[in-house]
C-alpha cells in the first residue's frame, strides 16, 4: 500500500480536469480523430484542443468502429448510448491499413444511429476521383494534410452553423 492508491487518484484528477476545463460543455464539439500515423494523430488532436474541442483518438478504422459501438461484437449497446450522442464529428485519414477512411465513412453512413455524424476525410494526396468518391458517399469535407489550425477553425465554424 505504498502510494499506489495515490497515483490512481492523481490519474483520476487529470482525466476529470481534462474534461471540464471548458465551462461551455454544450457547444464543445467532441471529435473522434482516426489516423494510423501517431504524429498525424497527435497533430490533429493538438489542433482540435486549441480549438477547444474534446478529442478521442483511434489508431485505425476498426478501433473507431468499436468506440462508436459498431464493432463486430454487437454487445456494444452501452458504448452506443454513451458515445454516439457525444461524438459530433469524425475526422479520419483516408489511407490506413485494415480499413480505409472511405470504408469507415461508408460504415458510419450505413448506421441508423450514426449517419447524422459528419465525417471529414483527410489525405496527403489530393486526388479528385478520391475526393469525389468520398463526398458522393456522404463525407462532409475532404481536407488535405498537413492540417492547419485554420482548417480546423473553418471546419468548426461550418459545423456550428450546421447545428444551429
Amino acid at each position: 500500500m505504498n502510494g499506489s492508491g495515490g497515483s490512481c487518484s492523481s490519474l483520476m484528477e487529470v482525466a476529470y480536469d481534462d474534461d471540464h476545463h471548458h465551462g461551455h460543455h454544450d457547444d464543445e464539439l467532441h471529435v473522434l480523430a482516426v489516423d494510423d500515423n501517431l504524429i498525424d494523430r497527435k497533430l490533429v488532436e493538438k489542433l482540435l484542443k486549441i480549438s477547444s474541442c474534446k478529442v478521442t483518438t483511434a489508431e485505425n478504422g476498426i478501433r473507431a468502429l468499436e468506440y462508436l459501438g459498431l464493432g463486430d461484437q454487437n454487445q456494444h449497446i452501452d458504448a452506443l448510448t454513451n458515445n454516439v450522442m457525444k461524438v459530433n464529428l469524425i475526422i479520419t485519414d483516408y489511407c490506413m491499413p485494415g480499413m480505409t477512411g472511405f470504408e469507415l465513412l461508408k460504415k458510419v453512413k450505413e448506421s441508423s444511429n450514426l449517419k447524422e455524424v459528419p465525417v471529414v476525410i483527410v489525405s496527403s494526396e489530393n486526388i479528385p476521383t478520391r475526393v469525389n468518391k468520398c463526398l458522393a458517399s456522404g463525407a462532409q469535407m475532404f481536407m488535405q494534410k498537413p492540417l492547419k489550425l485554420a482548417d480546423v477553425e473553418k471546419l468548426k465554424c461550418h459545423l456550428m452553423n450546421c447545428r444551429s
